[in-house]
């Protein structure tokens, strides 16, 4: 019975080994098609491309005094409007009234060295006219008044700038701006070109904005843009061109634009968020408007999964990026419209890789 069982047990394996064929092996290997959610293309009727960026001001300068003090006032702080002329900051100016009394006793040691010497030089030249004094003598004398005039000058020279340096113990405001930094506090020992603040002018101002580097390749210096302001598009303004980075940023791809506003709008303070639009077409590829989860920065480029219907699989396109936020993003590119992009899981996919998706269902 024991021999009857074990030739039933060897029977039932080599039948289940000759059921695990090559080709069973092979379908197990192969892996489903991903099932992926997808989004076919439609062109948008406003094809108009804006770019958001924020309003900076046009000159903006670090403030720092010229000698070495400890910071005794600062009536100033962030956010603060000045006016020109405005005390900004103080040092403690004891060792510069010091310096300033010294240079004024110099002064008068020297004036009175040349007093001495103008008599000096008076009684040898009577002296050498009568026949008394000798040459060497009157010689001394107007070198002695030479050195004594040109002492004088030296006083003066170093008393005028022991009272310039006096008036840069205090920091004063040279145009109206608004404080942006500061990077010194009262008791803080401070060197000479430290900064201790920065001044914003507000008279002019600039919209920054970044632009993908293919858009900016058709822009130039004075053409004309509209800002609008994103928490009130009501408000605009007019801008030109001032500037445009001569490089594009390695990892965004893009060019860094400053537009200066032809107007100064007070809405538009510094830092506020704006939207810039080109008064004229910068492009013309279609502009499409697709989920933000749909967009693949791979390698410092901007890609997209385009799925082959036929085929089923996908593969990755580059695309220019116009606009993104949080929830969409505006594309342009070797794209048109019912052409089908895959718009979840974009980070998991490989080239080539079979795919499942709904023709119905699209978000």
């Amino acid at each position: 019975m024991n021999r009857a069982s074990l030739l039933l047990s060897v029977a039932v394996l080599a039948g289940m080994l000759a059921g695990c064929t090559p080709d069973t092996d092979e379908a197990a290997s192969e892996s489903p098609p991903r099932p992926v959610l997808s989004l076919v293309l439609k062109p948008q009727k406003d094809q108009s491309i804006g770019f958001a960026g924020t309003i900076q001001p046009r000159f903006q300068t670090d403030r720092g005094f010229r000698v070495l003090g400890r910071l005794i006032a600062r009536p100033v702080d962030v956010g603060d409007i000045v006016a020109p002329g405005q005390t900004l900051a103080q040092i403690d100016p004891q060792l510069l009234d010091f310096a300033v009394r010294t240079s004024e006793a110099e002064l008068v040691k020297a004036q009175a060295q040349l007093a001495n010497a103008t008599a000096a030089e008076g009684r040898t030249s009577t002296l050498f006219a009568k026949k008394i004094a000798s040459q060497a003598d009157f010689d001394n004398a107007r070198q002695a008044l030479d050195a004594a005039a040109a002492g004088v000058k030296e006083a003066q020279a170093n008393l005028a700038k022991a009272r310039e340096q006096r008036g840069y113990a205090t920091l004063m405001a040279d145009a109206a701006g608004v404080v942006t930094s500061v990077d010194a506090e009262v008791g803080q020992t401070v060197a000479a070109g430290q900064k201790v603040m920065t001044i914003a002018q507000t008279d002019i101002r600039e919209a920054v904005v970044d632009i993908p580097d293919m858009t900016a390749q058709g822009l130039g210096s004075g053409d004309p843009f509209a800002i609008r302001l994103q928490t009130d598009p009501s408000i605009t303004a007019t801008g030109k061109i001032r500037e445009i980075a001569p490089q594009a940023d390695q990892a965004t791809r893009s060019r860094r634009v400053k537009i200066t506003l032809d107007q100064s709008i007070e809405a538009f303070r510094l830092g506020a968020t704006i939207t810039a639009l080109p008064a004229t077409p910068v492009t013309a590829e279609t502009v499409f408007d697709i989920p933000a989860t749909a967009v693949l920065d791979r390698d410092g480029e901007t890609r997209v999964w385009l799925l082959d219907p036929k085929s089923k699989t996908v593969r990755t396109v580059a695309v220019v990026l116009a606009e993104r936020d949080d929830r969409k993003a505006r594309i342009t590119g070797q794209l048109t419209a019912g052409d089908r992009l895959v718009v979840a899981g974009v980070h998991s996919l490989s080239e080539g890789q079979s795919v499942k998706f709904d023709e119905e269902v699209s978000p």
